[in-house]
């Protein structure tokens, strides 16, 4: 009897774990695939023209522009369209630094940190050759990453652990929880007005950051228009386009890149 009840209990126990497997597997699944997509300027963007062609890749999109010396790899922020970022990006492509927008598994760039590294086994090398980044130096002699929000704060995660790799960060509205290397050259961007991101956090962090960062506040700008997505739950409301806010951005990349 006491063996039967053992197991009827099992049995139960087990069931009861697959239902809330399940049911916390549907939940994650509900909460991803409610995102925020790309506007038809983000959509337009992604043409090819005015000297940046645009390719499409398993891994995400590669703005190559007349430049040929300079990579930026972006993560885009949690539960956004990763396309929403392609007229900031654009921009960037045809003042010469090339971009590589990178697609996160499930828009969560926590599942992708090192998706900075398999760009090149994807795109922009030999896939069979085995020294990824020794190859990848033969196009560009020199490589950043950022990203926006979660995407920023995965791509500091991704500096820090790789200090060899990547000679730039670049965060827009994001903080590195990871202290990164002194000799790292950092930007951070955020709005004035931006909503979402906890600036509690974000100052607590500036410890990560090396000393001599640099930051901009645009005055006026929020969190959502860094990238063409609409509106962002909790978000502040900006008092300048989401066109403005973005030139302010290439523009201080701009500067922090033609610095180096």
């Amino acid at each position: 009897m006491e063996e039967k009840q053992t197991k009827s209990l099992g049995k139960r126990i087990g069931t009861g774990i697959i239902v809330v497997c399940a049911v916390l597997f549907a939940l994650f699944f509900f909460y991803t695939e409610h995102y925020y997509h790309a506007d038809a300027q983000a959509r337009t963007a992604l043409q090819s023209g005015d000297g940046v062609t645009v390719s499409q890749a398993a891994l995400g999109y590669l703005f190559d522009g007349p430049g040929t010396e300079d990579l930026l790899i972006f993560y885009p922020g949690a539960k956004v369209e990763e396309t929403a970022y392609a007229p900031m990006l654009r921009k960037l492509a045809e003042e010469g630094m090339d971009v590589y927008l990178v697609a996160m598994p499930q828009r969560l760039a926590i599942f992708g940190i090192e998706r900075a590294t398999e760009v090149f086994t994807e795109k922009l090398v030999d896939p069979d050759d085995l020294t990824v980044w020794t190859q990848a130096r033969e196009r560009y002699g020199h490589f950043y990453i950022g990203g926006h929000s979660l995407g920023g704060a995965m791509a500091a995660n991704y500096a820090a652990k790789h200090p060899d790799k990547i000679e730039g960060l670049v965060l827009l509205a994001a903080y590195s929880s990871k202290p990164l290397p002194e000799d790292l050259s950092v930007l951070s961007v955020y709005g004035s007005e931006d909503g979402v991101l906890n600036r509690n956090k974000y100052e607590e962090n500036k410890v990560n950051l090396p000393a001599d960062y640099q930051e901009i506040e645009i005055a006026g700008g929020n969190h959502a228009q860094f990238g063409s997505y609409g509106k962002q739950r909790g978000d502040g409301t900006a008092s300048i386009s989401a066109e403005e806010q973005q030139k302010a951005t290439v523009d201080a990349i701009l500067s922090f890149w033609e610095a180096e």
